[in-house]
């Protein structure tokens, strides 16, 4: 090994010390944080009254305790014993990218340390699973957390334990490691109070060049939203507009990432005019915004500035994720104030409106960690868009984090060039109103399906009053929003749903070119309670989802195409061109950034 390398590796790690120091004088590090004395509380709690239950029944815990010696015997056995046709006892999931090296199948030490990690992760879920008395919730979070501390210490994480890292190390003479250190210095200061790391090489991509690139202009900007129009690329366009809400705890432009990859476009191709609303990354001076102030300032002034635009009295709009839990509120307010019908469809992307099955983020939903996160936003003036990031990361906790962490510090990796990663490591704060009003209304006690659960704008929202047309698109491996929840809040809603189910998961389900001819969907017609009896009559189709929406949007075309649109009105003219401010907010935001000024005076300026 390189004579250089113990004091050039050193001398990174005092660095990295001194960053960590600097750190806890600044009182950044995420272990004095409520949020994880909450969860060490919550953890501790769940874990004593596991113990409790277990004690009471000693014969299901020595079976457990008995299997697992039976097998860890029988591992040994195999590995002394192991010719080359012999097969492992205890194998890894077929998507557990982990152990792929021939290294953990081929050498004895290696094969007898996967098998042994594997049956203690499998011993420690059948431990909690077989004890009664616990309550799911518990079991949950006990499962959760549990998994999220045994997949931290997989041998893969380790250079010792990992033979690709061990031999890369040795004939790298090292460089693997510093270079790593560098990749984790940098990626350390740029973090907030939780590890963010990069997952692709940041450098590759500007906004307006390479991604969110497709041809549009800011027609409006209040203190909440930018409202894109995008320009025609056909000589007739539909009609009816369509106006597209995406998540304002994301940045719009995963729907318009490079042009073979891009919604927004496929869809400007297909003769739509579509207008896309670009939200503002939150500030401290933001902190009192609520959900129903991204409803009205939002999406109905969003919808008052198209009619103006293009003269038609409805429009079609589609949301994405909270975007769509977002557009659905605003349905149901219309339907409160008893205006007008001025959306003809409604369509959904991977849209939560019944949260009682939230998925894994549910380890996440009790009083205690809910009010924790409370008074950390509180202090900072916002919810922290990395962190958050973060947190949705650890939910696939090996696909997500730990491959990076590897492939990044470890093998010393820069990342690769990836436009959707890109986007995913472009985080966006929320405001702390909204934040506390989605987690304890919407998450917590699931107020949205009751007819006098939410109030906007003093008017209670009742969803099975929307009876448009509307269309559901989820997904099968999707683990933020689960389609059997999205499923049953379709069926909240008063008029006639579609319900689509793509393959993949929340972001590559949804963003499948038709081109690429990827992954495919199932439709079924029947109207079935049970999500499960939906999915066993269903009919699996090839291609993109995005054809089966298109012609679904078509049978709402009542009108003959009209000339293609310019861009703006008399009232909102073009004020710049696409992406627009917005959405170039990098965190953390400045407060000496322009944009950060109090909305009010953002709001009459425009």
């Amino acid at each position: 090994m390189n004579h250089n390398f113990f004091s050039d590796y050193f001398t990174k790690l005092q660095e990295m010390n001194q960053i960590w120091w600097k750190e806890l004088d600044s009182g950044k590090v995420a272990m004095s944080s409520p949020l994880n004395k909450a969860l060490n509380e919550i953890s501790l709690n769940d874990t004593t009254k596991l113990l409790e239950k277990a004690a009471a029944q000693p014969t299901v815990l020595a079976q457990v305790q008995m299997d697992w010696w039976e097998n860890q015997m029988k591992i040994w056995q195999n590995v002394t014993m192991k010719t080359g046709n012999d097969a492992d006892l205890i194998k890894p999931e077929k998507d557990d990218k982990r152990f792929t090296d021939p290294a953990w199948e081929n050498e004895a030490f290696y094969n007898y340390i996967k098998q042994s990690y594997l049956l203690f992760s499998n011993t420690m879920k059948t431990t909690i699973d077989s004890i009664d008395g616990l309550d799911d919730k518990a079991k949950e979070r006990l499962n959760f957390f549990s998994r999220q501390a045994i997949n931290a210490m997989s041998p893969s994480n380790f250079i010792t334990t990992n033979p690709e890292l061990a031999k890369l190390t040795v004939e790298s003479n090292g460089e693997n490691l510093i270079k790593g250190m560098e990749l984790l210095q940098q990626d350390m200061q740029s973090s907030a109070d939780v590890l963010k790391i990069r997952m692709t090489n940041d450098a590759a991509f500007k906004l307006g060049e390479n991604v969110a690139n497709t041809p549009g202009d800011i027609v409006y900007k209040n203190h909440l939203f930018e409202l894109i129009q995008y320009k025609p690329l056909t000589e007739n366009v539909n009609s009816t507009p369509l106006l597209v809400v995406p998540p304002f705890i994301n940045k719009y432009y995963i729907l318009d990432l490079r042009e073979k990859n891009s919604m927004v476009r496929w869809l400007v191709e297909q003769g739509h005019t579509v207008f896309m609303m670009s939200w503002r990354n939150p500030d401290a001076s933001m902190f009192d915004i609520d959900f129903d102030d991204y409803v009205v300032d939002g999406v109905v002034k969003a919808v008052d500035i198209i009619e103006d635009i293009t003269g038609e009295k409805q429009i079609n709009a589609a949301g994405y994720c909270i975007g769509g839990t977002l557009l659905a509120t605003a349905l149901a307010y219309y339907s409160a104030k008893r205006m007008r019908s001025r959306i003809k469809s409604a369509t959904f992307f991977t849209t939560l409106l019944d949260f009682s099955q939230p998925g894994e983020i549910g380890a996440y939903i009790n009083d205690p960690i809910i009010s924790a996160i409370e008074a950390q936003n509180e202090a900072k003036g916002y919810m922290d868009g990395r962190s958050l990031s973060v947190t949705f990361s650890l939910l696939r906790e090996n696909s997500l984090y730990w491959n990076y962490y590897i492939n990044n510090y470890l093998k010393g990796n820069s990342p690769i060039d990836f436009d959707l990663l890109y986007w995913n490591g472009d985080s966006t704060n929320v405001a702390v109103a909204c934040h506390s009003t989605l987690l304890r209304q919407f998450y917590l006690d699931n107020k949205l399906v009751d007819p006098k659960g939410i109030k906007i704008a003093g008017v209670y929202i009742d969803l099975a009053k929307i009876k448009i047309p509307t269309y559901f698109i989820s997904t099968q491996e999707d683990h933020i929003a689960l389609w059997q929840g999205t499923y049953r809040g379709a069926q909240c809603l008063g008029g006639k749903s579609t319900f689509v189910l793509g393959e993949s998961g929340h972001i590559a389900g949804i963003v499948n070119h038709p081109e690429k001819n990827k992954y495919g969907f199932w439709t079924n017609g029947k109207p079935v309670k049970d999500p499960e009896a939906w999915m066993d009559g269903a009919k699996r189709h090839d291609g993109s989802w995005w054809t089966h929406w298109n012609k679904w949007l078509s049978e709402f075309e009542e009108a003959e195409p009209v000339n293609a649109r310019e861009s703006g009105s008399t009232n909102y003219p073009v004020r710049a061109a696409a992406p627009g401010d917005y959405v170039m907010q990098k965190l953390p935001i400045e407060v000496s950034n322009v944009l950060a000024e109090k909305r009010d005076d953002v709001a009459s300026a425009t």
